[in-house]
């Protein structure tokens, strides 16, 4: 049985939590979320505190949709306290961007790569994301929706993702790129 699932979530004060129709909306001051219950599972909210229940019931008849379910609430509870985190607090994905030339900007809601191709590379920001160039090299980006973020930085690097010979390339801050010894000269031979 799950541990984690059967945790009590703390609703911080600011922060509205609402359960309709299988939805629980839960806004905040950076944003609004909405995240569907899976199936088998209850939420309740009841004084600042939101509860995830499995109501399959644990007998050896219904063991395997039990287990099921009960892995399914630990998920649950986890995305919703990320939500929770993310109209509180907010979350940040930091990328690097490594090579001679390379740089990127910020111009309206467009974030412009200039990665040594033939054209610089030019992506719209979705509402939900903020981002910010430091050093002409390293972009910050904001948003309330942990999994949105998330998606939308791993498109980014995938624009141009480091390579293993030289290093250049767009990586996540802190990420360790292997480096492969080139092709060695071999010298002439008498």
């Amino acid at each position: 049985m799950g541990r984690l699932g059967k945790k009590p979530i703390e609703v911080p004060d600011g922060v509205k939590v609402t359960v309709s129709d299988g939805i629980v909306t839960i806004e905040g001051p950076k944003g609004k979320m909405e995240r569907k219950i899976f199936e088998n599972l209850k939420v309740v909210v009841e004084d600042k505190k939101i509860f995830v229940n499995n109501t399959v019931p644990e007998t050896p008849k219904f063991r395997r949709l039990f287990r099921k379910t009960d892995a399914l609430q630990g998920l649950l509870r986890t995305l919703l306290k990320n939500d929770i985190i993310g109209v509180t607090k907010g979350y940040e994905k930091v990328l690097e961007i490594h090579g001679t030339g390379f740089r990127a900007e910020v111009k309206g809601k467009k974030l412009i790569l200039n990665l040594g191709f033939t054209h610089p590379v030019e992506l719209d920001l979705p509402d939900s994301i903020t981002a910010q160039v430091e050093k002409n090299t390293v972009i910050t980006f904001r948003s309330y929706d942990k999994e949105f973020l998330g998606n939308f930085v791993a498109k980014v690097r995938d624009i141009y993702p480091p390579e293993p010979y030289k290093g250049k390339g767009i990586r996540y801050a802190g990420e360790y790129v292997r480096h492969k010894v080139g092709k060695a000269a071999v010298g002439a031979q008498k």
